[in-house]
């Protein structure tokens, strides 16, 4: 495995077929959406323009790749009832698909005979994975990610992936 090998903006865009990420926690404590899910959870607003300055620069990686034929999905496993950060994500969302993305939902207890790799992913192509790695209260670990291109964790993720996401339910669909 190779740590910070290249950025995730660089791996995005040498993306030629696939970009699919997986989400298995059911909060994030990441410092720079702090304030956004701080205001959303006092008010129940929150920021889903995709052209405001904070989603600009996600939702013109994705949209580049979409443009370029690269299939983007994101697949979440959650807990239900739902917590008040996967509200807020859910709330989110529409940026996601906004740019893109294809999102679907699976609830955790759908999820329980799914060899599922101990981290969140990204995979790229079916032969990179980035894996990453989160503290236990949510917030980016002091080494965040890590690539790997070894065939038994990426055959791991493919599959963990596609098993989630044809069990998952597809974002329109999904009440909390």
């Amino acid at each position: 495995m190779s740590r910070n090998a290249r950025s995730f903006e660089e791996l995005f865009q040498e993306a030629e077929r696939s970009a699919v990420h997986l989400e298995m926690r059911d909060a994030y404590a990441v410092a720079n959406e702090a304030d956004d899910f701080s205001t959303w959870r006092a008010t129940g607003i929150a920021n889903v323009d995709p052209e405001s300055a904070y989603w600009k620069p996600w939702v013109s990686l994705v949209r580049g790749a979409v443009e370029r034929g690269v299939l983007v999905e994101r697949a979440r496993i959650v807990s239900e009832p739902v917590t008040d950060y996967i509200r807020y994500e859910h709330a989110l969302t529409v940026v996601n698909l906004a740019s893109g993305e294809h999102v679907r939902w699976l609830p955790r207890r759908l999820a329980s005979n799914i060899a599922l790799p101990g981290n969140d992913f990204w995979l790229f192509d079916d032969r990179l994975v980035r894996i990453n790695h989160f503290t236990g209260d949510g917030d980016g670990a002091a080494e965040p990610f890590e690539d790997t291109d070894n065939p038994e964790l990426v055959r791991l993720c493919s599959t963990a992936f596609a098993t989630v996401w044809s069990r998952g339910i597809p974002h329109a669909d999904f009440a909390l």
